[in-house]
């Protein structure tokens, strides 16, 4: 590591004034712009885990005699530094492999003892490149200390290939970052190939040219390792029928699906999934059925009802915000109640008393977490429009008075029809009692002699 950083000073990343600043704190050092002028400044990096260099271009450097450099650096074991970045920085790839292959001595040092390769991790950020293809001779030396690398960025770089040589010479590489590049349909299998790859569990496809949901699975289906799939921001439909269905690696567990322009729930989705990420598309249903699904994303779509995931039993996240829900069925609720975080805000409620009595409802249990109650606005009718749905009167007197009225009413009839009785009786009864005193007058004469 030492080497490199005297190398890329010995080049000069631009003419422009620049220096390295130490944050001791986060072990972290940035060099930027860095000049013959400003060398001084690479020794408070030698403290640092992460050191980027940022800004410069190398490509007239290209033929440079790296073998001429300086050998009597020694004592690469002595650094911390644990990753390299390289941002902002045209790099031709053959001065690049020259760089690396300087770097680690053709990896002599491991055999010294027990010493550990320092980097296992590279990150490349708007890095212009000329192609590739057809330089795997510039990679074979490397492959020593390559084979080690667990985490490669390559982002922001126009990278539309990627030789199947690569991938089988990063054979211990856990997580790849090809995010914002211009990788299209065809590009992938031929990255992917048989014995690239094999250990790869994070594959990052986002924001590229990808259009073919089917091609983008023929293309991953030999990585029988991957766990972690991103293919958000790319314009994905079905793509060409097949007479063969399109098996994804059977380890793949996490799916984001994010901002891919979709319009429906493509298939076969991955079997064994447990987080999905579908929001931000054009959905307007949707009808899962994932044995093993713990998490589920669809926010930001067009779903107007509460989609069908009964046959997700495992399921405890269900996220829905931003939707056209006017209000959630209380068969729907009791479904939910089964979930641990429910978020629905931003939807178009519609406050009526069941609608929102079985929101309030879901509330009151604690599913409700980020978002309530201020998330949650009615929308109709307009006596509650603009109002929380929390504030919402749900009880039975006011959203039933007839259930209550009913039952009083026909108590106070009853009541009446026992005083009224009571009456009667009382009254045909008194003469009796009078006269049975030993009054005389008409009243007991007639009553005698009736």
């Amino acid at each position: 590591m030492h080497r490199a950083a005297l190398l890329l000073l010995a080049l000069g990343l631009q003419q422009t004034k620049g220096r390295c600043f130490f944050n001791r704190t986060q072990e972290y050092c940035l060099c930027y712009r860095l000049t013959q002028q400003s060398a001084g400044s690479i020794i408070q990096c030698l403290a640092a885990s992460t050191v980027e260099f940022q800004g410069g271009d190398l490509e007239k450097y290209a033929d440079f005699p790296i073998e001429d450099l300086d050998s009597t650096i020694k004592n690469l074991e002595l650094l911390e530094i644990k990753k390299i970045i390289f941002s902002d920085l045209l790099v031709p790839e053959v001065l690049l492999a020259r760089v690396l292959q300087i770097m680690f001595d053709s990896c002599s040092f491991v055999e010294r003892g027990s010493w550990a390769l320092p980097i296992t991790s590279l990150h490349f950020h708007n890095v212009t490149v000329t192609a590739v293809v057809g330089h795997k001779q510039d990679l074979s030396p490397l492959s020593c200390w390559l084979g080690a690398l667990q985490e490669l960025s390559v982002t922001a770089s126009h990278l539309a290939t990627l030789p199947c040589a690569v991938g089988r010479v990063l054979g211990a590489l856990h997580s790849l970052d090809l995010a914002h590049n211009s990788l299209g349909d065809d590009s992938l299998a031929p990255a992917f190939c048989q014995g690239a790859f094999v250990q790869l569990q994070v594959l990052s496809l986002r924001h590229n040219n990808l259009t073919s949901y089917r091609g983008v699975c023929d293309g991953v289906r030999l990585l029988g390792k991957l766990q972690h799939l991103d293919l958000s921001h790319n314009a994905l439909t079905t793509g060409t029928p097949s007479s063969s269905p399109c098996q994804w690696p059977v380890s793949l567990r996490i799916f984001n699906l994010s901002s891919a322009g979709l319009d429906e729930v493509l298939t076969p989705l991955p079997p064994d999934l447990e987080v999905l990420d579908l929001s931000s598309n054009h959905l307007h249903m949707v009808d899962i059925s994932l044995r093993s699904l713990q998490a589920l994303f669809l926010s930001s779509n067009e779903l107007q009802a509460m989609p069908a995931v009964r046959g997700c039993p495992a399921l405890h996240t269900l996220h829905l915000n931003n939707n056209l829900i006017a209000e959630l069925p209380r068969d729907d609720v009791l479904l939910l109640e089964h979930l641990r975080d429910v978020a629905v805000a931003g939807n178009p409620f519609n406050c009526t008393c069941t609608g929102a009595g079985a929101m309030q409802a879901l509330a009151a249990l604690g599913f409700l977490g980020q978002g309530w109650p201020q998330g949650y606005v009615c929308h109709t009718p307009a006596r509650y429009q603009g109002m929380l749905l929390r504030d919402v009167p749900t009880s039975v007197l006011q959203c039933n008075p007839a259930a209550v009225l009913a039952p009083v009413c026909t108590g106070l009839a009853l009541l009446c029809v026992a005083v009224a009785a009571g009456l009667l009786w009382v009254r045909g009864a008194q003469p009796r009692g009078l006269c049975g005193l030993g009054r005389q007058d008409d009243a007991c004469s007639t009553a005698e002699h009736l």
